[in-house]
């Protein structure tokens, strides 16, 4: 119990950057100052994280194997999760396809990547890069067909963070040699990535509506529960190396994602919910964090 305290008490500390980038959004937030929010989407969905996204890829020292494994692990396990939120939604009388996207999908970009880097280092962050490709590209297409009405139309097939993801694939399939100026360039552009993200976080967190907690506890604990439990099932029954499936793991068990709450918001009448959903999974998740990360720990 004292070894399980002091980690928890050391993880708490190594977090303490990331809590203070969330800290200032939520500042920002409550005290109504300026936050140009569609200028730092904007940046972070099309140049900051497309660079991130690059300069992971055809930096990682993971070969293109294990970067295959996890991209089908990936798949597995949002699809299993879906199942089992399908199935908590439908016992909770919420409506499943309105806030399954909400209860399925992870926050894998504002607090998967930091997280994972600091639990897990540089293959940490590698497995979140790719994780948070195809979670991105699924929460914009599937995620949005199903609760926007028929004729919305996503766009993800012209994500820049997929087509940084293509791109970088590619080059390392072909071999081709990436000039030394194109890595720095993304190097530094990525760099600026989690720090928007946590503030942007922060500051929805601070600006989103409360009304509907209630229902969104229900939607918070089946992404919280069922991700978790779907990430563990997944990488063990693949067999994946400890390293991996603990980053793995922990990416499915990432409170819901904001997007997921402004599709809600905009195409259907439970936006409340899956706001309520956000606050709870998000601050449960932060409560319980240095605990997960121990719990994933090879």
């Amino acid at each position: 119990m004292v070894a399980v305290a002091q980690f928890y008490g050391s993880m708490v500390v190594l977090m303490l950057p990331l809590l203070c980038c969330v800290g200032i959004g939520l500042y920002w937030g409550r005290s109504s100052h300026p936050f140009g929010g569609a200028f730092a989407t904007t940046l972070v969905t099309t140049v900051t994280t497309p660079a991130l996204v690059f300069h992971t890829f055809v930096t990682t020292h993971l070969d293109d194997r294990a970067l295959a494994d996890i991209a089908a692990a990936s798949v597995l396990a949002l699809l299993l999760c879906a199942v089992a939120g399908a199935g908590l939604l439908r016992l909770a009388g919420l409506p499943v396809r309105k806030l399954l996207p909400t209860a399925t999908l992870p926050n894998a970009g504002n607090l998967g990547l930091p997280i994972s880097h600091l639990a897990f280092g540089d293959a940490g962050l590698s497995v979140a890069v790719a994780f948070f490709a195809i979670n991105s590209f699924i929460t914009h297409t599937v995620g949005v067909r199903m609760v926007a009405q028929a004729g919305a139309r996503a766009q993800a097939w012209r994500s820049p963070v997929l087509l940084a993801a293509v791109a970088a694939v590619a080059l390392r399939v072909l071999d081709v040699p990436v000039p030394a100026w194109l890595v720095e360039t993304s190097d530094m552009l990525g760099a600026v990535t989690v720090p928007l993200m946590l503030i942007s976080l922060g500051h929805a967190l601070a600006v989103i509506p409360s009304k509907g907690l209630r229902g969104g506890t229900v939607v918070a604990v089946a992404r919280l529960g069922a991700g978790l439990v779907a990430g563990y099932a997944v990488v063990h029954a693949l067999g994946m190396p400890p390293d991996l499936a603990g980053a793995l793991a922990l990416q499915m068990a990432m409170p819901c994602a904001v997007v997921s709450y402004m599709y809600a918001q905009r195409y259907t009448d439970m936006g409340d919910t899956a706001a309520g959903a956000v606050l709870v999974s998000t601050v449960v998740f932060l409560v319980l964090a240095p605990l997960l990360v121990w719990l994933v720990q090879p």
